[in-house]
Parts: structure tokens; sequence; C-alpha cells
């Protein structure tokens, strides 16, 4: 009896082993590797195109606490079946202190983390690798709507923060103020433990080491970090290819990018835009497109600023392709965003001129893979789901939904939700082309 006991229990045991080991591979999964060659990006060995999206906001309503789990998986499947298997998160606001800012902060004080926002992002990364989808995890922020660097500034002693949506204070008040981050040395030690703390997570969802999941496509430096003026030209190439040596020792096999704008990063000026990415560390380069930001598309005038706006943006693309093939590296359109018809924030309005602006950059996407070219990715701006917003002033209050449109901006202004499906439909029909 005591013998048969016995081996009753080692099979129970080794039944119990077995099946807890296929439990974990099922919820961890595979996922191949995103690479670069020649020029292109690779997953495993097959040329790798996308649209995708931006979706800051992921690990927040993936937090179990403050979170909105069911919101997240019910977007996450929504995304999957468009085909949209790229998203661009925002890892670490810091602060949440400011009037317009992202609440609550991953780091409330400067190495002082909130539990629930990282276990956020293990959900979200572990629920994104079951879907097969890559995520762009960018660590800082230019702006001040995530704290960002300027949070650093006033942690580290150089005051209050000249914050621009307050009627005390400027845009080139907040650019002075800003910039100062680029030579502030504690303020960039700083940086660096906040990049060593993120990459040496391991995920308490899954198990998995962050510099050992292929779901992490890339590590982005930053928001748009910019250069500012003249001056802060060569602290900000001393910056960047600090931040960039550091990422590339910590995880030599995951994606480097910087998260820049193209030119309008760099004081307008392409040179200055190849000569940073000549890095041999940053994989791939990045630009962003902003037609009403940049006053090339005027809501009193939506026909022909429409127009104008397709032709600067091609110009602006084209410029920026160029540098891509010199470096022999892909690029990614890693933001865009367009209002809704008079800036709207009705979910009933027209997205017809939206629609149309897309479709001139998803045909892009498509000729480019076709011709095996370096324009690689599209993440429009952004994807909000099933978020309700406030439809009448826009306002972002905390306890409301989270959308794509940050704190400072009018929620609903450049959100696609799961409403517009016209949108939708255009995403899937050319992510379908892309067959990636």
């Amino acid at each position: 009896m005591i013998y048969l006991k016995t081996t009753f229990k080692n099979i129970s045991w080794r039944f119990f082993t077995w099946a807890l080991l296929l439990i974990t591979f099922t919820s961890c999964g595979s996922i191949e590797k995103i690479s670069v060659e020649d020029g292109r990006f690779y997953k495993g060995d097959q040329p790798y195109y996308f649209i995708g999206a931006n979706y800051w906001y992921g690990p927040l309503i993936a937090a179990p606490n403050i979170g909105d789990r069911k919101r997240l998986v019910r977007e996450l499947d929504l995304m999957d079946s468009l085909g949209i298997n790229n998203l661009r998160i925002l890892v670490g606001a810091e602060g949440g202190k400011e009037d317009f800012q992202v609440k609550p902060a991953l780091q409330p004080t400067q190495g002082q983390y909130n539990q629930d926002l990282l276990v956020g992002l293990d959900f979200l990364l572990a629920e994104m690798r079951k879907r097969n989808m890559y995520a762009v995890l960018y660590l800082n922020n230019n702006w001040i709507w995530s704290g960002g660097m300027s949070a650093y500034l006033n942690w580290n002693g150089y005051g209050e923060v000249a914050n621009p949506f307050l009627e005390k204070y400027t845009w080139p008040d907040y650019f002075k103020y800003t910039q100062q981050f680029h030579t502030c040395t504690p303020c960039r030690k700083a940086f660096l433990n906040h990049i060593q703390f993120i990459l040496g997570r391991t995920n308490s969802i899954n198990g998995k080491k962050y510099t050992e999941d292929n779901t992490i496509m890339s590590w982005q430096v930053a928001n748009e970090p910019r250069i500012f003026t003249e001056e802060d030209r060569a602290p900000f190439k001393e910056w960047l290819d600090e931040v960039v040596t550091l990422l590339e020792n910590l995880d030599p096999d995951t994606l480097i990018s910087t998260g820049a704008e193209g030119k309008a990063s760099y004081l307008q000026e392409i040179d200055t835009y190849k000569m940073l990415h000549e890095n041999s560390n940053i994989d791939y380069l990045t630009m962003h497109m902003w037609p009403k930001n940049w006053q090339w598309y005027d809501p009193n005038n939506e026909e022909e600023s429409l127009k104008s706006s397709i032709s600067k943006a091609n110009d602006y693309i084209q410029e920026h392709l160029q540098v891509a093939q010199e470096l022999n590296k892909p690029i990614v359109i890693s933001e865009f965003g367009f209002p809704r018809a008079k800036e709207s924030l009705s979910k009933k309005a027209s997205i017809g001129n939206r629609n149309a602006f897309y479709r001139e950059l998803f045909q892009l996407i498509e000729i480019s893979s076709k011709d095996k070219s370096v324009l690689s990715g599209l993440n429009f701006w952004g994807f909000a789901g099933y978020a309700k917003t406030n439809e009448k002033n826009g306002k972002w209050e905390v306890g409301d939904d989270f959308s794509a449109d940050p704190p400072q901006e009018p929620q609903g202004l450049n959100s696609v939700f799961a409403s517009d499906t016209s949108t939708l439909s255009l995403i899937k029909k050319y992510n379908d082309a892309l067959q990636n």
C-alpha cells in the first residue's frame, strides 16, 4: 500500500508539473524577434511592415487597482482584429502634480515607483505577447504632459517647472527651462537609473525578463527629444549618445530608437537629424507628422488646407526617407494625428479629412513594402478604443477615462475610437495588404 500510494503521488506530482509547464508556456507563448537587416525590419526571416498605433496609456488601464482590464482586453482584441500589432507606449510618467499632467505617475518622486502601474505594464506586455503584438517603449518625454525632463529638473533643484499651460509662463519659458536637462548631471544620472530599473525588471505576470522578451521591439529614448538652441547642440548629442550606449550595453538584443519628430526636433536641420542618427547603436529612424500643430492645416479652410497638408507631408517624408536610405536604416512615422471636422470633439463629427490624410500615408507604406524600401512602419495617434470622453469642453479630470489625447489636449481631438468604423476599416484594409 505504501509503495502504491507513493507511486500514485509521484505520478500526480509529475502530472501537476507538466500541467504547470504547459500553462506557463501557453501564457507566455512564443513571439518572433524583430531585427534590422539592410535597411528593413524582419520578423523572424520575413520582412516586417506595419500600421500600428500610439497607445501611451495602456499600462494605466492595465493596472490592477486604478485600471480597467476588461476595457484593455477588449481594445487589444479589437486592434488585433484590425492587424494592428505594433503599439507605442509610455513607460513612466513623472511627478503627476502639475495641472494638465498624467495622474497617477509611474514615478511620483525621483526613484520611487507606483507598483500598481508597474504591474499594469507587466500585464499589458503579457497580453500583447499572447496576441503576437510588439511594443515600442519610450522612457522619457520632452513635454510636460507626462512630467518627463522638466520633472527631473524640478526634483534636482532647478525650481518650479515653467508650465506653459499656466498664465504666468509661455512656451519659450518652458523651452528654456527644459533645455537645462541636457546639462543637468544629477538629472541625467537619475534618468540612467530609471533606465536600469525598467530594463532590469522581470514581468510579474509571465516571468519573462524585459531584456529577454521579444514583445519589446524597441527601447525609445524619449518622446520627441529636442535641441532647443544652437548652444544646446553639443550637450544634446552627448546626452543622447550616453543614453543610447547604456541601452545597448544593458540590452544588445533589442532595437533602439530616439523618438525624434524628424528635423522638427533639431532646429529644422535635416543634416543635424542625420548626424545624430549615424550612431551605430541607433537601429532605426523615427519622424512625426502633425499638420494642425505645424500650421499646415486650417480648420476654417479644410478642403484647401487638407490638400496643402498632404503635399507638405509628402515633402517632409521624402526628405527623411533620403536620410534613411543614406544610413541604410528603416524609418517609422511613429506619430501622426489629424482632427475631426472643425476640430469637433463629438464622436459623430466627420472624420472624412482624417481618413483622407491617413490614406495617403497608408498608400506610402504599401508601396514601400512592395518595393522593399526603408519606410517600414506607421503608428497613428492614437487609439482610444472604448474611452468615454467629455465632448463639451474636452478637459481631462482625475477619474476620467484615458484616451489617446494626453491630459493637456482636448479629449477626442485626435483620438480614433472603436466607433470610428470607417477609419478602422481603412486600417484593416492596408494592414491586410501588408500581410504583417
